[in-house]
């Protein structure tokens, strides 16, 4: 409880606000869920995301235990993110097919079992004090900077396509605004490993609202609506995700068999 006892008011503000953003985003798989119980079924769906999204949560929860003070509200943001990623998780297990699930559980127990407990072995037992903070602190910023690769698929999707559609605005701009909170969190706590990894989120945020500024009167190719999707995950720095769903395109359907073709000009619209 150290920061809310302490005089650093602007980190606190930043704190509190970079909490109600993040859980707001934890949030937007909402509808991919809504929809996936809606139908019974995980369709394209990916669970790599949520399994993602909760190891981080789980590394930046560990860093923020072990952190001697201001650590209150990355303890509170991260223990919510992880209820909620196990939430997604067992409602992707409970609706997946047999080879979804048995990926899944595989995943689970490599990464989030096995690489967490490997982690937490490592460091906790052969480290001590400062040294200790430190290097699961540059773990997060390393991870965190690896999956900020993820949106250049999505990048790449939009010029493409010319097709915001899987870009949604209102989850940019929520990526920009949690950048700049946390990034000034850890600035006022003198945090590296918090401020460093959220420059690239803000550079992430402001490119994917510039595409969106390009492209949103664009006409986009044709897609078929009812194809199936996967899914790219944006992990915050502090285990925040934003889950884009992008369509798989089935090479088969592209070039359809010469017994198709007729069907295929019936259904296309004019």
């Amino acid at each position: 409880m150290a920061i809310l006892n302490s005089q650093n008011h602007m980190a606190l503000a930043f704190g509190v606000l970079g909490n109600v953003i993040s859980f707001m985003v934890y949030l937007a798989p909402l509808p991919t869920f809504y929809r996936i119980h809606k139908r019974k079924s995980t369709e394209g769906f990916q669970s790599l995301p949520y399994l993602v999204a909760l190891f981080s949560s789980m590394l930046w929860l560990y860093y923020a235990t072990l952190k001697p003070a201001g650590a209150t509200l990355l303890i509170s943001i991260n223990s919510v993110g992880s209820v909620i990623e196990t939430v997604y998780i067992v409602m992707f297990l409970l609706y997946a097919t047999h080879d979804a699930r048995k990926l899944t559980v595989k995943l689970f127990m490599v990464m989030n079992v096995g690489s967490f407990a490997l982690i937490f072995i490592v460091t906790y037992f052969t480290m001590h004090g400062a040294h200790r903070v430190a290097v699961v602190g540059w773990v997060c910023v390393s991870i965190a900077v690896a999956v900020f690769a993820a949106p250049l698929s999505i990048v790449a999707q939009v010029i493409r396509t010319k097709n915001v559609e899987f870009m949604p605005f209102n989850l940019s701009v929520f990526l920009t605004l949690s950048a700049i909170t946390w990034f000034s969190y850890g600035f006022f706590l003198k945090d590296i490993c918090i401020a460093v990894p959220n420059v690239l989120g803000f550079a992430l945020g402001l490119l994917q609202m510039l595409l969106y500024a390009i492209y949103r009167n664009s006409k986009p190719k044709n897609v078929a609506k009812e194809e199936p999707m996967k899914n790219i995950v944006v992990v915050n720095p502090l285990g925040t995700s934003e889950v884009y769903p992008v369509q798989v395109i089935d090479k088969e359907k592209e070039c359809p068999r010469e017994d198709e073709k007729g069907v295929e000009a019936k259904e296309r619209p004019a």
